[in-house]
This record gives C-alpha cells, sequence and structure tokens, in this order.
C-alpha cells in the first residue's frame, strides 16, 4: 500500500500495488500532483531506494511545486503517515484475514475513504524539544 497524509488536515490519500517500486511510487506521486493543482507540495519521504530513483528524482526536478523531504535513517516517527499506518495496523490488519487479495484491497479502500471522510485531523505533536534524559 502506498499513502500520503495531509499533515494540515489528517485525510489520506492511497492505493494498493502489486509490487512496490519506483514505477508504482512515481504513478502514486503523479497523482498526488494532479490531485493538488496550483498548490505547493512537500511530500515527506523515508529512505527506501525507490523513492529515490534516478527517473523518480528526474520528474521531481521538473516540477516547481514539488520537494520531496527525506527523514534522518532510523528517525521515521518524525513521517506523520507512519502513525496513520500504525493506525491502520492495529484496527484493520492485525488478526485480520481474508479469503482474497481483492477482499484485503477492497477493506484497505474502504478504511482509507472511512477514515477520511469521518476521522480525519491533523495529528498533535507532543514532544516538547527537551532533550531526553540518558
Amino acid at each position: 500500500m502506498l499513502a500520503a497524509l495531509s499533515v494540515h488536515t489528517g485525510e489520506v490519500s492511497g492505493r494498493c500495488v502489486d509490487k512496490n517500486d519506483h514505477t508504482a511510487f512515481l504513478h502514486f506521486l503523479k497523482s498526488l500532483y494532479r490531485q493538488h493543482p496550483r498548490k505547493e507540495l512537500h511530500v515527506i519521504l523515508d529512505n527506501l531506494s525507490v523513492h529515490k530513483h534516478h527517473q523518480v528524482q528526474e520528474w521531481v526536478r521538473r516540477r516547481r511545486r514539488l520537494t520531496l523531504h527525506f527523514t534522518p535513517t532510523y528517525a521515521s516517527w518524525l513521517n506523520q503517515v507512519e502513525i496513520w499506518f500504525h493506525i491502520l495496523s492495529k484496527e484493520i490488519l492485525r488478526d485480520g484475514v481474508w479469503r482474497s487479495k481483492q477482499a484485503l484491497v477492497q477493506q484497505l479502500m474502504r478504511y482509507i475513504k472511512d477514515y477520511t471522510q469521518h476521522r480525519a485531523r491533523p495529528f498533535r505533536w507532543t514532544y516538547t524539544g527537551k532533550p531526553m534524559a540518558a
């Protein structure tokens, strides 16, 4: 599953893919870009190699209103979509049983739609910026 979370609204966009490669990621990125015309987009990503593939980087370079930001290694908690993936895992995936891949995909897409329509709101950061005690 590929997903994007708007930090301002909490809304989620997502799609299920057969293979998580640079082609699927670029297709998803292009659809996000088209969904938000005339808006500057800042996309926060981990350091997965498909995010840094030369075809992805070249396409992004040609887009003035799109900027990719990469989290530091081992700091995926900085990416708020990871919080949403944790919620999805607890509510849908954990202990789930599906009769087919299609049934799983349908449930995931229904969950995204329901979450966005009824539960979406920005996550509230609680970290105060104080150094953690050793």
